[in-house]
C-alpha cells in the first residue's frame, strides 16, 4: 500500500509540473527561452516576469540579393536583448517608456543566407556600402548598415521581437505597458525611434552614388573633407586642436587581420556632424551617410551608428601621423569587430542618400 501510495504522489507530482510549464510556454510564441524565476532564486535579473507573445506578420526579404523570399523563422535561433526604450516626445526631450526583455529572431541570422548581388558591384565590390531598410505595413522605415549588422563587436543586438518581457524595479514595482504587437529591436540605440511594430518588409541596397575608384593610389592623401548634403556642399574642413579622445583596440582586419595594437586619437565623428545633421524622428529612423575616401573606397552608416548610441563605441575621425600613407584623416568604428569600415584619406561625407 505504502509503494503505491508513493508512485502515485510522484505520478501527480509530474502531471503538475507538465501543466505548470505548458502554463507558462503558452505566453510565448515561440516557446520562452527562460522560464520565469518569481521567487527570484537566481542571478538573471531579466527572467523574474512573466513573457508575452508578441503577434509576428509573415516577413519578405528583397531588394539586392539573389534568393528573394519569405522569412522561415522556423529554422532560426531565439536571441535575447535588453532594452531601455525612449522615445523623442514633442519639446524635443527624451520620454522614458519602458525596460524590457526582448526575445526574436536576429537581422544577422534573417540575412545570412540571402545572397548579395549588389547593383554597383563592377564600380565596387566590398560589401561595407550595403545597407537595409526595414518597413511595416503603415508605411514606417528604418534603416540599418550591414556593418552594424554583420560587424560589431556585439552580435545580434537587432532583433525581430516576437515576445517581451517586463524588467520591473524591485522597489517601486513599475509595470511598464507592454507592446501589442511584434517589432524590430535595436538594442545599441539611445532613443528607441528605430523600434517600429510590425514589420513586413526587408529590403536590400547600396549607396547608390558612384565615386571613381582608384586602386593602389599612391600617395594616398587627402587635405581635406567635403561635406554634402545631397548635391550641395555645406562645408570644406580640417579640423585642428581639437580636443581628443583616446581609444585603446586591436585592430583588426577581415582580409589582411592584424593590422595593430595600436590606440587611436581623434574627434568625435557625432561632435563634428551634429550641427549638420540635427537630431529628429526622421534621421533616428532613417538617416544613413556614407564615407568616401579619396581613392573612392567608401561605406554606408547610419544616423544612430555616430549619434545614437548607448554603449559609447563611438566613430573617430583621426589625424594621421605626418609621414602615414591614407592621410590626412581617417575613421576609426570603434564598434566594429573588423577595421573594414576605417576609411582612409576621408575626402568626402554625404548627409542621406
Amino acid at each position: 500500500m505504502k509503494n503505491v501510495l508513493t508512485l502515485l504522489i510522484i505520478f501527480l507530482s509530474l502531471i503538475s509540473c507538465k501543466t505548470q510549464h505548458e502554463k507558462i510556454s503558452v505566453k510565448t510564441n515561440p516557446p520562452a527561452t527562460q522560464l520565469t524565476d518569481t521567487s527570484d532564486m537566481t542571478n538573471n535579473f531579466y527572467d523574474n516576469t512573466d513573457t508575452y507573445a508578441l503577434p509576428v506578420k509573415d516577413l519578405f526579404v528583397e531588394g539586392e540579393i539573389v534568393n528573394s523570399g519569405k522569412v522561415n523563422f522556423s529554422e532560426l535561433p531565439l536571441h535575447s536583448v535588453i532594452v531601455k526604450e525612449t522615445l523623442l516626445d514633442s519639446a524635443g526631450g527624451d520620454r522614458f517608456v519602458g525596460a524590457y526583455r526582448y526575445d526574436g529572431y536576429s537581422l544577422f541570422d534573417i540575412l545570412d543566407k540571402r545572397i548579395l548581388k549588389k547593383s554597383n558591384t563592377d564600380e565596387f565590390k566590398p560589401i561595407i556600402d550595403v545597407y537595409v531598410e526595414v518597413e511595416n505595413e503603415q508605411g514606417e522605415k528604418v534603416v540599418f548598415s550591414w556593418g552594424e549588422i554583420y560587424y560589431p563587436n556585439n552580435l545580434h543586438k537587432i532583433i525581430i521581437a516576437t515576445g517581451v518581457s517586463r524588467i520591473v524595479p524591485s522597489k517601486t514595482k513599475d509595470l511598464w505597458p507592454l507592446p501589442a504587437e511584434s517589432r524590430i529591436v535595436a538594442a545599441s540605440d539611445l532613443i528607441t525611434e528605430r523600434n517600429i511594430s510590425s514589420p513586413v518588409k526587408i529590403t536590400v541596397k547600396s549607396v547608390h552614388k558612384s565615386f571613381p575608384v582608384v586602386k593602389g593610389m599612391s600617395p594616398l592623401y587627402s587635405s581635406d573633407i567635403k561635406l554634402f548634403r545631397g548635391d550641395k556642399q555645406l562645408k570644406v574642413f580640417a579640423p585642428e586642436n581639437e580636443e581628443s579622445t583616446v581609444f585603446k583596440t586591436v585592430f583588426y582586419g577581415r582580409g589582411k587581420g592584424i593590422h595593430s595594437t595600436e590606440p587611436f586619437a581623434g574627434i568625435l565623428l557625432g561632435d563634428l556632424l551634429q550641427k549638420y545633421y540635427p537630431v529628429d524622428r526622421q534621421n533616428l529612423q532613417s538617416g544613413m551617410m556614407c564615407f568616401v575616401g579619396i581613392d573612392g573606397y567608401r561605406c554606408a552608416v547610419s544616423y544612430s551608428e555616430i549619434f545614437n548610441r548607448n554603449d559609447q563605441q563611438e566613430f573617430l575621425l583621426v589625424r594621421t601621423k605626418p609621414d602615414e600613407d591614407g592621410g590626412l584623416f581617417r575613421i576609426f568604428p570603434a564598434c566594429d569587430f573588423f577595421s573594414d569600415r576605417a576609411i582612409k584619406s576621408v575626402s568626402e561625407i554625404h548627409l542621406g542618400f
